[in-house]
């Protein structure tokens, strides 16, 4: 049996199940301080015989093995949570192996392996919500380098009416913070499911995100690209994303049917829970 954590910044959530994504029990935890916390967690699944557990994490985090910081939650704003030793807390608790990766990457492989981009070897998972991060799968494997990829931050061209300031607390004007929730809703003065109707708020957003879409495709040159989080659960943004991207693309490269090429997640709202069973499983195959 095998045990996975997806951590946000909002919320725990935490599941026991298999590596074909069935699941026997799942629980949400508030995401408060760590000792709080993780202290539910650990009492979740000390109920279970685990084998291993797989943990999707917000981050930023090192998933460098062969750093002395391996396992921990990095620069992350949410402060309490600054250099926590999460693969470490959960190894004090349960000898089993430990799969650990960015949730944004769980949710990818959760997608390549049992979702809309099934049977690829090659896709782009991307979280639009609380922040904007996203996860690769490149020839069948995690995209990984120095660190994980942060593609939530890189920088757009700013709409042309436009003069919000920006949201994030590192790089202010970046695809986060100018195109998360929270930047939403500091805009505009209401959260993305009360502008439902407002054309010019679903432009804009449509605008920013096919910028990050043009530069991941020219890059990465994905197989299938998956939009997710609770931002995208507006789903009248998509037509101007698709709007904007081909504007933008002009033609320079060929592309699928926008339609059937940038979609919703195959396993809705569990991407990343399942995913985080699948980090587990490779860690036990791995030992």
């Amino acid at each position: 049996m095998l045990g996975a954590i997806e951590a946000g910044g909002t919320k725990f959530v935490c599941a026991v199940g298999d590596e074909s994504g069935n699941i026997v029990e799942l629980i949400q935890i508030p995401t408060t301080e760590p000792e709080q916390t993780m202290g539910e967690v650990i009492q979740f699944f000390k109920r279970f015989d685990l084998d291993a557990i797989g943990i999707g994490s917000f981050g930023p985090i090192d998933v460098n093995p062969e750093s002395p910081t391996y396992g921990y939650i990095t620069s992350t704003p949410k402060m309490a949570w600054r250099n926590f030793p999460f693969v470490q807390a959960i190894k004090e608790s349960f000898a089993v192996p430990v799969g650990f990766n960015t949730d944004v990457n769980a949710a990818a492989l959760g997608e390549a392996t049992l979702g809309a981009a099934k049977g690829l070897d090659s896709c782009l998972y991307i979280t639009v919500g609380t922040g904007i991060g996203a996860g690769a799968i490149v020839q069948g494997k995690l995209l990984q380098g120095l660190s994980h990829p942060e593609m939530g931050h890189t920088f757009v061209r700013r709409h042309p009416i436009d003069s919000y300031a920006g949201k994030c607390p590192y790089h202010r004007d970046c695809l986060e913070g100018l195109a998360a929730g929270p930047a939403i809703e500091e805009r505009w003065g209401k959260k993305a499911k009360d502008l439902v109707d407002q054309e010019q708020v679903w432009d804009m957003e449509g605008y920013y995100i096919a910028q990050a879409l043009m530069q991941y495709i020219l890059i990465l040159s994905p197989k299938k690209i998956i939009l997710g989080g609770g931002v995208m659960n507006q789903k009248q943004v998509f037509p101007y994303i698709f709007h904007h991207l081909k504007e933008m693309i002009n033609d320079y490269v060929s592309l699928p049917e926008l339609f059937s090429y940038i979609v919703s997640p195959g396993l809705e709202n569990k991407a990343g829970i399942i995913g985080s069973l699948l980090l587990a499983h490779q860690a036990l195959q791995e030992k």
